[in-house]
């Protein structure tokens, strides 16, 4: 179960009705590897996923997709199935106020220039790397 900010992101739907189907539009306009998609959603802003999913990654960055959108305010993946458990260590942060990916890379690399890795592995997620917001959460896959 991934957590997100009920009230940021960005705006796909106007009624709770049409918000699976929407999300659903999201994920798979830039599908990160989920096949078989299926996307519901409760009245609290509860969203649950299920496919298949062709590894880890892929099941991260939907649940990312699914949840930086306003009015999601948790994502259910116990019903995507992976094929593949990826062996990298992967920690979800939350965007704050006056970060940047260039200050995000320094806190979590020591190298600032390694702002690229974090666009590339949230490619999906994150569309310009000059637009993040608070509360947005990312993948920060951790270098050993």
């Amino acid at each position: 179960m991934f957590d997100f900010l009920k009230d940021v992101g960005a705006k796909l739907f106007g009624s709770k009705e049409e918000a699976p189907e929407k999300i659903k539009e999201h994920i798979e306009a830039d599908n990160p590897g989920v096949e078989n998609l299926e996307v519901a959603m409760n009245e609290d802003g509860n969203v649950s996923l299920s496919g298949v999913a062709k590894d880890s990654d892929a099941l991260e960055k939907a649940a990312l997709m699914a949840g930086n959108v306003e009015g999601v305010e948790k994502v259910d993946v116990s019903g995507v199935e992976v094929q593949e458990q990826k062996e990298q260590k992967v920690e979800i942060y939350e965007i704050q106020k006056g970060d940047t990916l260039w200050a995000i890379a320094q806190k979590f690399y020591g190298d600032g220039n390694k702002y690229k890795k974090i666009f590339e592995d949230n490619k999906e997620v994150i569309k310009d790397p000059d637009k993040i917001y608070p509360g947005q959460k990312i993948r920060i896959v951790l270098e050993d």
